[in-house]
């Protein structure tokens, strides 16, 4: 019997891994800290308890133990590629997006921000003084490959669905069920940063296993196939909720209200580039991104937050009221007084010449 690996696994990519790594026939054991426990993971699934942060805890639960394949979604993912060195036959490392320069630092590139789309060959941190978090990300990449030669690393993007840490959605959601008549977003919500769905990933995950000798030592960029603005994914959760917001759109400077929902207020995308992953593995999406949005709506529906509890303090997001009508009055303020210098468009004519008969070396417009 085969036997499969996930370290993590109670997260939002964790079932389906389950799933899809049992439908292949694997044995599957998840280690994590065991301090969450999701009623998804079928009671055949064994559990290692044991801390993914630290060396000594991972060497004790892996002694004695061999894996065909490992899943690396948790913990201090270069200690768990060398715990499990000579211990997988096939290594998988769940990075990250963040690790690229300028993704949370725009400046650091010129022009300031991330090209777009991002492939896996952009350059990533390369010193701790610049980024710290991005540089232990991009660090730890290298030391997976150096631990595991013929493994292969996913950048995740933000991740949408069930057991989400930080759901962007619950920032439209409540809002939709407190019925306030608008929402304030950065830009018009007019961002683009690539998101996945928990379903999605863990299927884009699962093609290494399906496709061995592609995957080793690469590392891809993953994603949805399609991609919304913030301002589509709002229309998606509201007409979910059977609500609709009136738009107020600020600059990134100033809407403070939509950090959470934006992960950041920016003018700067941050999109992905998928080709190699379509190309080398296959990838296509297993559920349509509108409707991904919708499953991950019903389920926070059903499991909602509470109100000012810990998920909503680290979304970052007050839910103040107050000062969204404030600021929406200063907007509508400001738009009615720009308005005041419209002026009508000035006509204008197709630029390319559209002769009446052959032979004139201009047109009846003298283009």
């Amino acid at each position: 019997m085969k036997k499969a690996l996930i370290v993590g696994g109670t997260g939002p990519t964790g079932p389906f891994l389950v799933e899809g790594l049992r439908e292949r026939g694997y044995t599957v054991a998840i280690l994590h800290r065991g301090t969450h426990e999701i009623p998804e993971i079928p009671p055949e699934v064994e559990h290692l308890h044991a801390d993914p942060h630290f060396r000594e805890t991972l060497d004790e639960a892996l002694a004695g133990r061999a894996f065909d394949v490992a899943i690396a979604t948790y913990g201090r993912i270069r200690h768990v590629a060398e715990a499990l060195a000579g211990k997988a036959g096939q290594f998988i490392a769940i990075g990250g997006v963040p690790g690229y320069r300028g993704y949370f630092d725009p400046a650091a590139n010129f022009p300031p921000g991330l090209p777009i789309p991002t492939p896996e060959t952009a350059p990533t941190v390369a010193a701790e003084a610049e980024h710290r978090f991005a540089y232990l990300i991009a660090s730890a990449e290298q030391a997976v490959l150096a631990a595991h030669p013929d493994g292969a690393v996913y950048r995740y993007p933000y991740v949408y669905g069930p057991y989400q840490l930080l759901p962007r959605e619950w920032c439209i959601m409540r809002r939709a069920l407190d019925r306030r008549p608008f929402i304030i977003l950065s830009e018009g919500g007019s961002g683009l940063m690539t998101h996945g769905y928990a379903g999605n990933l863990a299927h884009a995950v699962l093609l290494a296993i399906d496709h061995p000798e592609a995957a080793a030592g690469q590392i891809f960029n993953c994603g949805d196939d399609i991609q919304y603005t913030v301002r589509q994914v709002v229309e998606i959760i509201a007409d979910e909720l059977n609500h609709q917001f009136e738009i107020v759109s600020l600059p990134a400077e100033a809407a403070y209200p939509a950090r959470g929902l934006a992960i950041e207020a920016t003018a700067h995308h941050k999109l992905m580039d998928l080709h190699k992953i379509r190309l080398r593995l296959g990838y296509r999406d297993r559920i349509a991104p509108e409707e991904a949005i919708r499953r991950t709506v019903r389920w926070f529906l059903e499991h909602q937050p509470e109100r000012g509890g810990d998920l909503e303090r680290r979304l970052h997001d007050d839910f103040d009221y107050d000062a969204e009508d404030q600021l929406a009055a200063i907007y509508r303020d400001a738009l009615a007084r720009a308005r005041k210098f419209h002026r009508g468009p000035q006509p204008t004519m197709h630029p390319y010449p559209h002769p009446k008969e052959p032979g004139l070396v201009r047109d009846h417009r003298n283009r």
